[in-house]
């Protein structure tokens, strides 16, 4: 009983940070024009196109998960993972990160698996994900900094309040006692549980690697890997043709748009409700995009993604138990 209340006050209080942070990024907004916007100035086939493109990811991430559970001498029905995939989604809606957990149940159930062996595979999947993402950073970072300085340049404001803040006593003095704490505490902390985690995760990070060296189809697997975040990716970029105030931006505009938006993901609320609207709209912003189109573009993507996912998972929920109740 005490465990059921303890999850529901954290699905709560994850929600209620979601709302929170959804309220912060869109109560100055002029919700009619919002509304007209999306009505009269949104071609949607590119929406269509999006969702298209992010069908085919989950259909590559179930063939990628089929790719790593091999090795554990099973060869589950490529329906059933990918069905336990979008349930998986799903489920990441309703609780962060309960969507892992939820698929590898299913698989199990319906595929007569280890729970425990097909969370391992997706602790490995999850380390390839970060991977990729910080690939993609990089790639940001490197290609864009030009961008940030002129936006800078642009809007001596914003960069007058990172002077400031950089460059303020308190700042430094913080920095510095933190240094100093570290520094003096370094035996403890060392053999703190904290910096044990830390190192734990470390080790699950370098196995999760070393084992795609040993897989048989390793190139196979990443490919697929390079294909998902590219249909992530393209899943984002195309919705930039929606509108006209977007249409214009570059290919390099989009990833690093989607490079935040995916930091926003990682975020402990449903879904990145709130936190991947205001990075999006952030990004957009360094390309000379009004905060208000930004907003308008922001809803757009996320709430189609979202629509997405959502229908597919409950189809999903209701499919399973009939496509395999020969097996129960």
């Amino acid at each position: 009983m005490k465990q059921k209340i303890v999850k529901t006050l954290k699905f709560l209080a994850f929600l209620a940070l979601g709302i929170l942070l959804f309220w912060l990024v869109y109560k100055d907004q002029d919700v009619d024009r919002l509304k007209s916007v999306l009505k009269n100035d949104v071609n949607y086939w590119w929406v269509w196109l999006s969702l298209f493109f992010g069908l085919l990811s989950h259909i590559s991430r179930t063939m990628r998960w089929n790719l790593m559970i091999e090795p554990l001498g099973k060869k589950p029905r490529l329906l059933n993972t990918f069905l336990a995939v979008m349930v998986g989604y799903l489920m990441n809606l309703v609780f962060p990160r309960m969507g892992e957990i939820s698929r590898c149940g299913v698989l199990a159930r319906y595929e007569k698996m280890s729970f425990t062996q097909l969370i391992g595979t997706v602790v490995v999947e999850r380390i390839i994900d970060v991977i990729m993402l910080l690939i993609l950073t990089v790639i940001v970072i490197v290609g864009q900094f030009g961008q940030v300085i002129q936006f800078l340049e642009n809007n001596p404001d914003v960069k007058e309040k990172l002077n400031s803040v950089a460059l303020s006593p308190w700042a430094v003095l913080s920095v510095v006692s933190v240094i100093i704490v570290l520094y003096l505490m370094r035996n403890k902390l060392l053999r703190s549980s904290l910096f044990e985690k830390v190192r734990g995760i470390l080790i699950k990070f370098s196995e999760g690697v070393k084992s795609i060296k040993a897989m048989k189809n390793k190139w196979a697997f990443i490919a697929h890997s390079i294909f998902i975040w590219g249909m992530y990716y393209l899943m984002l970029y195309v919705v930039f043709f929606s509108f006209d105030f977007t249409s214009h931006l570059s290919m390099i505009a989009g990833l690093t748009t989607f490079v935040l938006g995916s930091y926003g993901m990682v975020a402990p609320v449903q879904g990145g409700i709130g936190a991947w609207h205001f990075m999006v709209v952030q990004a957009l912003m360094v390309y000379g995009i009004d905060k208000a189109d930004g907003m308008v573009f922001a809803l757009l993507a996320h709430t189609s993604m979202t629509a997405m996912m959502i229908i597919l998972g409950l189809i999903s929920l209701l499919v399973l138990p009939f496509i395999n109740r020969t097996k129960e």
